[in-house]
């Protein structure tokens, strides 16, 4: 019995003013193994904390996008068992969605034999996640700047800089995306969509060109961050003040809560960095952690394997890759 493992990036999306258009993905994983039922009955088996409480049914996400490909591509969909776990914290901007979302596409995709290419499941998953700049990030790794009308999804991909560095910092309560999206307004002026347009043209010609000298321009934001800092405190200090603490630039990332700063991994001031994102954060009563991550350069890694691997179960397989 065929089984699939798809290996999926996290992501930061919009980094700063590219809202629902720019995306990166980041070196933290979500794993999702599929494969059909040697018994015929569906299950989903949620590994790890980050999944504690999630449904394990078939309105869970990864069943979701997988019963898509199967429509899509005109084939019978069996009983499938499928598990996952994930490093990717839920609700705190890093994608957790949207790596759910393309590893149950990547996986049973690769499961009935790639008949899907990857541009058709970037518009099946901007589709179930709502816009592309997420799941663009996690399929196709890197930098990715992407569109998407409502059927067509366009995308382009630019290899990060190769010292770009990104520190996060993760505060301790979740942030839904709805709610983020709830506190931005209905329109904008024409100036701030002006001054939107031009710093999200300027940052994706500095990532592709690699100024990183130009970020902290570049990535001033005046159509969501605004609005969604009364819902993090401490998120307009870290914009403000992250440049004089070593930054390259610092953004929301996603709908947040979580706060990231570019920082070209040469820098001699990280850990005045990581300092000041945790301190501004306690100064507001709120506990975060950092991790420092790098721009993924891929999108889902797929490993296929026999019925034998089911032996082990998946979350001692992971802990087992990531110790070596």
């Amino acid at each position: 019995m065929r089984r699939v493992l798809a290996k999926v990036p996290a992501s930061t999306a919009n980094l700063g003013p590219g809202f629902d258009a720019l995306g990166m993905a980041l070196s933290l994983y979500s794993w999702i193994e599929m494969a059909e039922a040697d018994d015929g009955k569906a299950r989903l088996e949620l590994f790890g904390k980050e999944l504690a409480g999630l449904p394990a049914g078939r309105d869970n996400l990864i069943y979701k996008a997988a019963q898509l490909v199967y429509a899509e591509a005109g084939v019978p969909m069996p009983e499938l068992h499928i598990a996952a776990y994930t490093d990717i914290p839920l609700a705190r901007g890093l994608g957790s969605s949207a790596a759910a979302i393309v590893g149950g596409l990547a996986a049973a995709n690769a499961l009935i034999g790639s008949p899907l290419p990857k541009t058709r499941l970037l518009e099946i998953a901007s589709d179930l996640e709502g816009h592309p700049d997420n799941v663009g990030a996690s399929l196709f790794g890197g930098i990715v700047a992407a569109s998407w009308d409502g059927s067509r999804a366009e995308h382009v991909r630019l290899d990060p800089p190769p010292n770009l560095e990104v520190l996060v910092a993760i505060p301790s309560f979740r942030l839904p995306t709805e709610r983020a999206r709830h506190a931005l307004p209905e329109s904008y002026s024409r100036g701030d969509a002006v001054f939107n347009v031009g710093r999200s043209s300027l940052l994706v010609a500095a990532l592709a060109s690699g100024r990183l000298d130009l970020l902290g321009f570049a990535m001033q934001d005046k159509l969501h961050q605004p609005y969604r800092a009364a819902l993090i405190p401490g998120m307009s200090k870290i914009l403000a003040e992250a440049p004089e603490h070593g930054a390259l630039g610092a953004a929301l990332s996603g709908a947040g809560p979580t706060m990231l700063a570019f920082v070209d991994s040469e820098s001699t001031r990280k850990a005045e960095l990581e300092r000041f994102l945790l301190r501004t954060f306690a100064e507001e009563n709120i506990a975060a952690e950092t991790l420092w991550l790098k721009p993924a350069p891929a999108g889902p890694e797929i490993v296929e394997s026999g019925a034998d691997a089911v032996r082990v179960p998946l979350f001692e397989r992971i802990k087992g890759e990531v110790r070596a």
